[in-house]
């Protein structure tokens, strides 16, 4: 599979401030906070042009946002491309029938659901989530989709974490990703 990291200064102006938070949310992990370029209003608005020049012309009809900072980045571009807007959140949270799945992260187990009457045999997607670290979330994610009659264009994200080999797990869904910076470590 194809694995995309934007070679783009506007890329690099928003790596450069996301912090590394260590010991969190459990001693050992580093966190990776995305919250200083969301309120620099110069990355957030280059973090949406990106991910519009990759997307623009590609014939998306949604893009589907994994709870929570997914929603962020996924409603301004659905906006910015004109296109439709699919969430998939934590159970419990969606009030029509859903398509389940539990999966595991790395500080835990979660679920993520998707309206079963969300998208249509004609929808082309791309999954967007902020971060792809182990590929835990996003295989769910994919999963999901996999159970509807959408086609999974790409997984996007604004950061890839690239020591936790989550395009390892990409690799085996047979999905292409893309993501706006990368980090060694």
């Amino acid at each position: 599979m194809t694995h995309y990291v934007a070679a783009d200064m506007r890329g690099n102006y928003i790596s450069r401030l996301i912090k590394p938070v260590a010991d969190f949310p459990k001693p050992g992990l580093t966190f990776r906070d995305i919250t200083p370029a969301l309120q620099d209003p110069k990355a957030l608005r280059n973090s949406i042009d990106l991910f519009a020049e990759r997307y623009a012309n590609s014939g998306l009809t949604q893009i589907v946002a994994v709870e929570a900072r997914g929603f962020i980045f996924a409603a301004a571009l659905a906006d910015r491309l004109g296109i439709g807007l699919t969430l998939m959140r934590k159970a419990g949270k969606l009030p029509r029938e859903v398509f389940s799945t539990s999966y595991t992260l790395e500080y835990g187990d979660d679920i993520l659901e998707l309206h079963k009457d969300a998208l249509k045999p004609r929808d082309k997607v791309v999954v967007m989530d902020d971060m792809l670290a182990t590929g835990g979330t996003m295989t769910a994610a994919v999963h999901l989709l996999q159970r509807t009659p959408a086609t999974v264009v790409e997984a996007a994200f604004v950061c890839e974490l690239l020591y936790l080999n989550g395009r390892k797990a990409m690799d085996k869904l047979g999905v292409n990703s893309y993501a706006i910076c990368a980090f060694d470590e």
